[in-house]
């Protein structure tokens, strides 16, 4: 009986260590909705609003594959830079990229993305167009990380806070 207590615990554990996230961060003024895609046979997520200079964090199911995009606020829901995920992938590893394929002229949406710890590696830039980005179909564009914790950034920096600038930031931006 004791073992099944400590089996079932143990695998709730697994399942809330494994539960990626992406911690969204709003660089400019504007309103964002996040409209998330999963793939297939995966659990919908609802949209998130995120207000400008702002930060929101999204969890997503174990093993969730998909995109997300945003909208800004007052503009027609149209497909722009694509997030593209997958956590819990091959060796338990998170796969992401930045998809300039959908529509590549959208310079008000995704930028970036990067794990929540290291910084590196990066995928997207701050201005578009740029070659870290998955920019046409089978490109060899999609990073890998064994952190199940990402960074979006959304929007336009100024220049004085480029993502360099960011990266040098206490994690204080981050939200629980």
């Amino acid at each position: 009986m004791q073992f099944s207590t400590i089996f079932a615990a143990a695998a709730a554990l697994a399942t809330v260590a494994s539960a990626g996230s992406v911690h969204f961060v709003n660089q400019d003024s504007t309103q964002r909705t996040i409209i998330f895609t999963p793939n297939a046979g995966l659990e919908s997520i609802s949209e998130l609003v995120i207000p400008g200079l702002s930060t929101a964090n999204q969890t997503f199911p174990t093993g969730w594959i998909g995109n997300w995009y945003s909208v800004s606020e007052g503009a027609t829901n149209t497909p722009g830079m694509l997030g593209e995920v997958r956590f819990d992938g091959f060796a338990g590893a998170t796969y992401f990229d930045v998809s300039a394929i959908v529509n590549p002229d959208d310079t008000n949406g995704v930028k970036e993305i990067f794990p929540l710890n290291s910084n590196t590696p990066i995928s997207g830039c701050q201005k578009w167009p740029c070659s870290n980005a998955y920019n046409k179909w089978d490109d060899v564009a999609t990073l890998s990380t064994d952190s199940s914790e990402l960074v979006c950034l959304l929007g336009t920096a100024s220049t004085e806070r480029r993502r360099g600038a960011v990266a040098r930031m206490t994690r204080d931006f981050v939200t629980s």
